[in-house]
């Protein structure tokens, strides 16, 4: 649900762009922000660097651009959580991969569509709220957790996905890193896995507000009523091993491994990549693409 809680900060040096964005999010009745500037969305985002959900950050400004500004906030203890949505006329590959390998996993190109403005901040603030609520439910768990070297859980609903992401985040090392990353592998098992929900099915459902709805009516259904995803646990001294399978038919997972210029326009698509570049050392798809095995090295990660 949004709401004036929920802070975006807009950052273009063009008047024209601003005010059109800032027209837009308003009547979604977020908390809105402007830096038309570099150097003025930096001191903002150190000053309250806990205030935002999301930046709407121009890719090119005269002084410091977007891709600096994005790279002093993956720098930063704090703001590196924060989802950049990077605006930008520069649609070439090589370009939209430098954001990507900065940490731009959200785009937006001019001119702006506003269905299209709408439908990607949303996902990206959304994201950051669930990232904080999962992080909360985490470090409010009993540390008597750490004991556990060996486990195994079984979960259907989008609920138990986000109890046990926050559960097992907090016997790792760097819990809020893990956290998002664990949760969107479950997720994925669920809805694409168990489910069948399809990319293109979830694109329209994120549109019209109803993917938690669908993903409820169709755990229901007799079909699915006693379909279950499995997570087994284990840590010994070099890593921390989750083992996650969902009883679908499995899906071409190859794609989703990287961020690809082709869906960093869309909606959703990005978790996968997320999880394998920010949250785990590696993630390895098995078989049909109905297993995954996401490892955390404790110490050094091997040769």
């Amino acid at each position: 649900m949004k709401g004036p809680d929920q802070a975006i900060l807009v950052v273009d040096d063009e008047l024209l762009n601003v005010k059109l964005m800032v027209q837009i999010l308003q009547k979604e009745e977020y908390k809105i922000s402007i830096a038309m500037n570099g150097e003025d969305a930096w001191d903002l985002l150190q000053k309250s660097p806990h205030d935002f959900d999301a930046v709407l950050l121009d890719r090119m400004m005269p002084g410091i651009d977007g891709l600096e500004v994005l790279n002093r906030m993956k720098a930063h203890e704090h703001l590196k959580t924060i989802p950049v949505i990077f605006q930008t006329a520069m649609a070439g590959e090589d370009e939209i991969l430098q954001g990507i390998q900065a940490g731009a996993f959200y785009y937006l190109t001019k001119p702006y569509r506003r269905e299209k403005l709408l439908a990607v901040v949303k996902t990206a603030v959304s994201d950051h709220v669930q990232y904080k609520s999962l992080l909360e439910d985490a470090n409010q768990t009993v540390d008597a957790l750490n004991l556990l070297t060996r486990g195994c859980f079984e979960l259907r609903s989008i609920d138990e996905v986000d109890n046990l992401a926050a559960l097992l985040a907090k016997i790792c090392p760097e819990p809020d890193k893990v956290v998002l990353g664990l949760w969107e592998l479950l997720i994925n098992a669920v809805e694409h896995g168990n489910l069948g929900i399809t990319y293109e099915e979830k694109s329209l459902l994120l549109q019209d507000n109803l993917w938690r709805d669908e993903v409820n009516r169709r755990i229901m259904l007799p079909e699915n009523c006693s379909k279950k995803v499995v997570v087994q646990y284990e840590r010994s001294i070099k890593e921390i091993c989750f083992l996650i399978e969902d009883q679908g038919e499995g899906f071409n997972w190859k794609p989703f491994l990287k961020f690809s210029p082709e869906r960093v326009f869309d909606s959703h698509g990005r978790g996968i990549a997320m999880a394998g570049n920010y949250s785990f050392d590696r993630i390895e798809y098995m078989g049909k693409g109905n297993k995954v095995l996401a490892v955390i090295y404790n110490n050094t990660k091997p040769e």
